[in-house]
């Protein structure tokens, strides 16, 4: 029995997995939230419920001695020793070019991981304490980086190039990397198979839309564009990031509102989206409820949001030639009808026909959405970030 632990370490949080992959079932998951504050605490989900326990994490590897803790001793125990764990996969943020697939961690790899680190500092050296407070735990376990830009680096490069002087790119390597390229991967694998066909041959549009937000186009099982870029800045509206924005319009607000680039780049992934917009809330639901209650800015929050989609997918269509799926995943993606319903409404031209009926009783769950007579089949495939990550650290440990 293959026991494989995935850890997604964030500047202040740890979320785990334990996954029993002989049936690629989820033993107990949970997470750490507010490490380095005071009143840090960890969730564990065991059989179908939630339990919460406080005490104070001061850093990384206190947190992943906890969550080892817990998997160990105590009422919420699992593992009789952590010798049961059989490897450790890792959510890698921004691997750059460097990584263009999931790899066994060595001292090397992770070298070459933290030079990457300018593209990412917030994420990036938050995963590379997890890999190393694993190591001073476990010296002897594999651990294997799975990165969030790997499944994205089949772009061309007239896909992924901005035009800016080139050796901009030469030197610091600015160019477009796209995010959530672990879920990506899997939905469009897992759509294939929910479907019955093979990835060959298919133009598939991936949207993956929650409070961060990107869009893919998938072309016989590789990606040829992502919306996002050098940064997870670019492409969508998002809960709080504006997505894209006229690079001018940047530095006329730096000069009007006396910002810094830390406070552009705090207004621009904190304070805009749908946040911004409606001068309310991030989370499409509050969104929704705005609008039932006659908010006009909630409205037009909504309306803005569904429309970037919907050019995205025009666009990708555009850029493979046609399109054969368009599946949507992600928080949103996967519960809220309304998100699909204002993305795909208008595209009947393209061959894009959405049932109402099978739209509106859609919610997290494996589902075609399109009528019967839809030249192109529109999906809700749930993601499992976790899931794809625990089988790459099972392929690469055999």
């Amino acid at each position: 029995m293959k026991k494989i632990l995935v850890l997604n370490c964030g500047s202040s949080s740890i979320k785990y997995a334990l996954y029993d992959m002989t049936d690629q079932s989820v033993i107990t998951s949970g997470g750490i939230e507010k490490i380095g504050l005071p009143d840090s605490f960890i969730t564990v989900k065991l059989n179908g419920e939630k339990h919460k326990m406080e005490k104070p994490v001061k850093e990384h590897t206190a947190g992943v001695q906890w969550i080892f803790e817990v998997l160990t001793n105590g009422e919420y125990a699992v593992l009789k020793s952590l010798d049961e764990l059989d490897a450790v996969g890792h959510r890698m943020v921004h691997g750059g070019e460097k990584f263009n697939k999931s790899v066994l961690l060595t001292p090397e790899v992770m070298e070459a991981f933290a030079a990457c680190n300018d593209l990412a500092p917030l994420h990036n050296p938050a995963n590379i304490k997890g890999v190393n407070a694993v190591s001073a735990l476990l010296p002897n376990i594999p651990q294997v980086g799975v990165f969030d830009t790997a499944f994205h680096q089949t772009m061309p490069d007239y896909a992924y190039m901005y035009a800016l002087p080139y050796e901009l790119y030469a030197k610091y390597g600015v160019r477009r990397y796209g995010f959530h390229g672990t879920s990506h991967r899997y939905v469009s694998q897992r759509v294939c198979e929910f479907l019955g066909v093979k990835p060959e041959g298919k133009k598939i549009i991936t949207c993956h839309i929650g409070n961060g937000a990107s869009i893919a186009a998938v072309k016989d099982g590789k990606c040829v564009d992502t919306s996002m870029g050098l940064t997870p800045l670019e492409g969508l509206i998002m809960g709080t990031r504006s997505g894209d924005i006229d690079a001018g319009a940047v530095t006329f607000l730096m000069d009007k509102l006396g910002l810094d680039t830390k406070g552009i780049s705090n207004l621009l992934n904190k304070q805009s989206g749908l946040l911004g917009v409606s001068e309310g809330s991030s989370d499409f639901r509050d969104i929704l409820a705005g609008i039932a209650n006659g908010n006009d800015k909630a409205r037009l929050a909504k309306d803005m949001y569904c429309y970037r989609i919907k050019k995205y997918i025009g666009e990708y269509a555009a850029a493979m030639g046609g399109v054969d799926i368009i599946l949507f995943t992600g928080g949103a993606g996967e519960n809220q009808y309304e998100v699909r319903e204002g993305a795909t409404k208008g595209l009947e031209f393209m061959g894009i026909k959405l049932d109402d009926a099978k739209n509106k009783a859609c919610r997290a769950k494996e589902a075609i959405l399109s009528t019967d007579d839809s030249k192109v089949t529109i999906c809700c495939i749930p993601t499992d970030e976790e899931l794809m990550i625990a089988l790459d650290t099972l392929e690469l440990t055999k």
